[in-house]
């Protein structure tokens, strides 16, 4: 993986508020600007991309537009702001077709085109599924695995599989169309996720953090679920108490002892009981993590097989953008560098 080139701008128009998210569809050239006073303007962009021409203003929220997503196959352009408002719009007419209210201000949007299912993400670590219709929409579920907000989402429309990015410095796959409600962690990074971005053609996810770190992902083996961590008063290995069961303590007159969970079996143990540490990679973690002896001394060396490759951009990567039918990445970061990646090296 190589840096190519840096770029500039050949072409600018002057808008009426500060842009904070924008969506650009090349089939059409049509570009959609979200502002912070929640206005959307939409220009279409000459062939040369040197001219900008003004289209349509939509009053789509009240507040910053956080999210743009512009569906060419019905017309509609889809935006989340910071009103707590998803909305979606006729971009034909312009005419507001529906509305709804999330529970935290959204920070992911994805739809399928197929279902019309919208996948909203949001600051709660939330995901919101809804069936969108012409003029109405439904609530179809909500996802809840994230310890932190939701900071990305990514959709694979063929293997219904969608990844949710978060604060909490992990990646979660759910898998939407084959095992419905199951949910396959990846950890691989040391801080928050800022984007994600799926190859179809090779079943790779590229995940990059606020760490500087680009992590290349192989969705095309069988991964597995963790385990939900257990309840007991006492290791569920050696059967000494822990600090808050005091009947056992005062009984067996032994000191309580601080819990831990294996991150492979879920069951809560001691720390004599879990010295060991190991990567699990079918089960997402390409890092060290704690696991109890007995799990540790059974894990084989290839199931220690990293099933991802790990990148350093060298920059605090705040914005990306995948390029699939060149294997390029657009990165930009807190210190002001945009770089372009020759991808086609390690996604192929």
């Amino acid at each position: 993986m190589r840096i190519i080139v840096l770029l500039t701008s050949s072409t600018c128009s002057f808008l009426s508020a500060p842009c904070s998210c924008m969506s650009f569809n090349p089939e059409t050239r049509r570009l959609s600007i979200g502002l912070d006073n929640g206005t959307i303007s939409e220009f279409i962009l000459s062939e040369d991309y040197n001219k900008m021409t003004p289209v349509k203003n939509y009053q789509a929220h009240q507040s910053r537009v956080t999210m743009i997503l512009f569906v060419l196959e019905l017309e509609w352009v889809l935006s989340t702001g910071q009103d707590k408002q998803f909305a979606w719009h006729c971009s034909e007419s312009g005419q507001r077709l529906g509305g709804y209210r999330t529970s935290a201000v959204a920070s992911g949007l994805q739809f399928d085109v197929e279902t019309r299912h919208v996948f909203i993400g949001d600051h709660s670590g939330q995901v919101t599924i809804l069936k969108l219709e012409q003029e109405n929409c439904t609530l179809v579920t909500t996802f809840r695995g994230h310890t932190g907000g939701v900071t990305a989402l990514c959709w694979d429309p063929v293997q219904r599989v969608l990844f949710s990015g978060s604060s909490d410095h992990s990646v979660i796959m759910w898998d939407i169309g084959g095992r419905k409600g199951t949910a396959i962690e990846l950890q691989g990074h040391n801080d928050k996720i800022q984007a994600l971005s799926y190859a179809q053609h090779t079943r790779q996810l590229i995940s990059c953090g606020s760490d500087g770190g680009i992590v290349i992902w192989n969705m095309d083996v069988e991964r597995q679920e963790t385990p939900e961590w257990l309840d007991s008063d006492s290791c569920q290995k050696c059967d000494q108490p822990f600090f808050w069961n005091f009947k056992q303590m005062w009984d067996s007159r032994k000191i309580g002892l601080r819990q831990h969970h294996c991150r492979k079996c879920g069951k809560a143990v001691c720390g004599k009981c879990s010295s060991k540490r190991s990567s699990i990679p079918l089960m997402g973690f390409e890092f060290e993590v704690r696991v109890c002896d007995s799990c540790h001394e059974a894990i084989t060396d290839e199931e220690r097989a990293p099933t991802a490759t790990f990148h350093d951009s060298k920059h605090n990567i705040v914005h990306v953008h995948f390029d699939a039918t060149r294997g390029w990445l657009l990165t930009s970061g807190t210190d002001k560098v945009i770089k372009l990646w020759d991808m086609t090296p390690v996604v192929s």
